[in-house]
């Protein structure tokens, strides 16, 4: 497994997100996903299934300091009053006394990116988290954590995929040391449809997906994968024994398009323009 290392903090480059994954799913693939060598776990309170991955990743043979697992705070626990007792309840169901990477889920609208950032630098310094970060933040909003976290912010968690022209937001990144974490990587089911990553993926004996996934972790991004069939894990985990050429490259590339972007929940999302 290849990492990215940055402010000291050494991420798994492919990672297994279990989002809109029920309690039953979460456990019946999360074994295979261990047995495959992830070691990189992915979960977020709106989530609700950080409880079942705790327990899995408790039975498992698997020491939890080879483990990387990421949390996220959801945008209602932005207070005082509920941003540190949310994360005590999440580290209870995860069974464990820290998570290595705490994230805000989302920037919303109500509280200012301050004071998101100010909970974010108590919890870290209390211990509850090893590195922090945050998630569909545009460049300005990315920007401000950086400069008002004490803190250093490893990452910022964004959709990508070869449909969605992300170049701003990786460049104002790469810029700040910081690490883009590449979520809704398939694109809801296009990707392993596409005829250019059919046709790449045909010539390295590779399928669409593992393509995506390559095209992900060789930009230096950390790449979230995601399936809910035991049998699949392996070949999402298979894509570190092939190298995309130059070309490859900027063939995906080409795919990104005006209206690529899937992922912008009212009330939620910000400008992403900003």
């Amino acid at each position: 497994m290849e990492t990215i290392n940055v402010h000291g903090a050494a991420i798994p480059a492919l990672g297994f997100g279990v989002f809109r994954m029920s309690d039953v799913e979460v456990e019946r693939v999360i074994p295979a996903a261990l047995e495959a060598g992830f070691r990189h776990f992915d979960t977020a309170q709106i989530y609700q299934n950080e409880a079942a991955l705790g327990r899995t990743l408790q039975k498992a043979v698997v020491k939890r300091d080879d483990l990387f697992l990421t949390t996220k705070v959801w945008v209602d626990n932005y207070s005082r009053k509920k941003f540190a007792a949310s994360v005590d309840e999440s580290l209870d169901k995860l069974k464990t006394d820290h998570v290595d990477l705490l994230l805000l889920h989302w920037p919303g609208q109500k509280v200012p990116i301050a004071d998101q950032i100010e909970m974010l630098n108590a919890v870290q310094a209390s211990g509850k988290t090893r590195f922090i970060g945050v998630s569909n933040q545009n460049v300005a909003q990315m920007k401000e954590s950086i400069a008002l976290s004490r803190a250093p912010i490893i990452t910022n968690q964004v959709e990508v995929h070869p449909f969605l022209d992300q170049s701003a937001i990786t460049q104002a990144a790469k810029s700040a040391d910081v690490v883009v974490t590449a979520y809704y990587g398939m694109a809801d089911g296009a990707v392993p449809r596409n005829a250019v990553l059919l046709e790449i993926g045909a010539r390295y004996g590779k399928s669409a997906a593992q393509v995506a996934l390559r095209w992900l972790v060789q930009q230096r991004f950390v790449a979230l994968s995601k399936t809910v069939k035991p049998e699949r894990v392996a070949e999402n985990f298979d894509i570190f024994d092939f190298m995309l050429t130059a070309e490859d490259m900027a063939a995906i590339h080409r795919l990104a398009r005006s209206d690529g972007r899937m992922v912008s929940p009212p009330g939620l999302a910000p400008d992403w323009a900003a």
